[in-house]
Parts: C-alpha cells; sequence; structure tokens
C-alpha cells in the first residue's frame, strides 16, 4: 500500500500538511516527531527533520525502516541559482547533488560521492511529472520550472559561492537537505522528488530577503504537496 513520507527542515515547511491530515499517532524517534494518518485519504507520515544534510539523511532512513514509507517528498524553501527563478517561484528537481562533497584530490569529480560512481542522485520521472501538473493547477499564477537542487550544510549569501556552484554543478537552487534525502532515497531504492519555493536569491540580499518570503514561499510548497500525494 502506498505510504509517503513528507520532509521539511522546519516547522513552518511541515504546519501547514499537519493542520490539514488527520493524525492517528505520534512517533518520536532520533528527537523527530513522526505524524502518522492521512491527507485526502493518502497515508502519509509528516514530520520536521531539523536544519542540514546530517538530519535530513537520518530522517530518511527512519521514514524508511520504521515506517515503511514507499515513496518520499521534500518540501520546503531554497535560494535561487537560476536567473529564470524569483523570489516565489517553484522548483521540482530533476536530480540533487552535494556540492560540499570534495575528495577531488582522490581523482573524484567535485561533488561525487567515493565508491558510489555517483554526482546526481535522480528524482523519479513519475513524481515529478506529477509534481509539475499539479504545480500548473494548484499554484497557476505561480512559476514553476524544474531543474537541480543543490544542498550543502551552509547557507548561501555571497555572489562568490552562489556563483561557484552555478560554473561547478548547473544547479538552479541552493537549500541544505535536499541531496541527502535523494542519497538516502537511491539506496533504498525508494522513489523520491524534492519541491522547492524561492525564498531569496543566494546572493548578498539573501539575509534580508529570506526572512521576509520563507513563510509564504513554504506555504507554496506545501499546498502543491497537498494537492499531488493521491495522484502518486
Amino acid at each position: 500500500m502506498k505510504k509517503i513520507g513528507i520532509i521539511g527542515a522546519m516547522e513552518l515547511e511541515v504546519d501547514a500538511l499537519k493542520q490539514e491530515m488527520t493524525v492517528t499517532a505520534i512517533t518520536s524517534c532520533a528527537s523527530m516527531d513522526f505524524y502518522q494518518g492521512t491527507l485526502h485519504d493518502t497515508s502519509v507520515v509528516i514530520v520536521k527533520s531539523g536544519i542540514g544534510k546530517v538530519n535530513a539523511a537520518l530522517c530518511a532512513q527512519i521514514l524508511i525502516d520504521k515506517f515503511e514509507v514507499t515513496h518520499i517528498i521534500n518540501t520546503g524553501v531554497a535560494g535561487s541559482l537560476n536567473a529564470d527563478l524569483d523570489i516565489g517561484d517553484i522548483l521540482i528537481s530533476t536530480d540533487a547533488v552535494h556540492h560540499d562533497m570534495d575528495v577531488t584530490i582522490f581523482g573524484y569529480q567535485l561533488g561525487e560521492v567515493p565508491q558510489m560512481g555517483l554526482r546526481e542522485f535522480p528524482a523519479d520521472p513519475h513524481m515529478a511529472k506529477i509534481a509539475l501538473e499539479s504545480c500548473l493547477k494548484v499554484n497557476p499564477d505561480i512559476h514553476v520550472r524544474t531543474g537541480r537542487v543543490a544542498s550543502g550544510d551552509q547557507f548561501i549569501s555571497s555572489k562568490e559561492s552562489k556563483q561557484f556552484i552555478i560554473d561547478h554543478f548547473g544547479a538552479d537552487c541552493a537549500e541544505m537537505e535536499g541531496a541527502s534525502i535523494a542519497h538516502a532515497a537511491h539506496l533504498n531504492q525508494i522513489p523520491f522528488v524534492i519541491i522547492r519555493a524561492i525564498s531569496d536569491k543566494a546572493d548578498d540580499s539573501a539575509e534580508m530577503d529570506y526572512p521576509t518570503f520563507e513563510r509564504e514561499a513554504a506555504k507554496h510548497s506545501a499546498r502543491l504537496v497537498a494537492y499531488m500525494i493521491d495522484k502518486l
């Protein structure tokens, strides 16, 4: 039976979804609260992972092992790396990369995970297609596109850091969790997609833009998730 794991790093990224779902149980594990129940008649487990790649990977593995989810959706906000993505727009992942993985001294590509032969973790094409189609229906006035998510344990807020990720990874947005969730899902052969609403421009203005727009951006992403889950 289909069971969707939904991960957001912060409370504001999952709060609207939790309010909309019918909760049947709350289980605490690794200092995270996993809300089990249904959302639009679909079995879901919704959880706030906490910020950063380790928290995100741990959360994804618990969803897979303990709650036996069949799909994972990572919802939240990100900084834009693409001139075509403005604040409030939505990006649906084609794949995800670790922009802070660097063992090039041993002959690996920048971003490549050693001994895996992988740099990019591809999203499930069907989930990405459903997410894109759903966004066009539920958020018709919001610009949406597909693209690459770059993740690292840092908030990108300078033109230099932004340009580095663009030049080396060709990524469309930057955040702090998606690639780790993608990594865990890939190792467990669980289909996933990352949905990111743009909260800032990932440059010197990010410090000012992010607090202003994060909540509204998160709502856009959550609205899309709520609409798409019964179509998977």
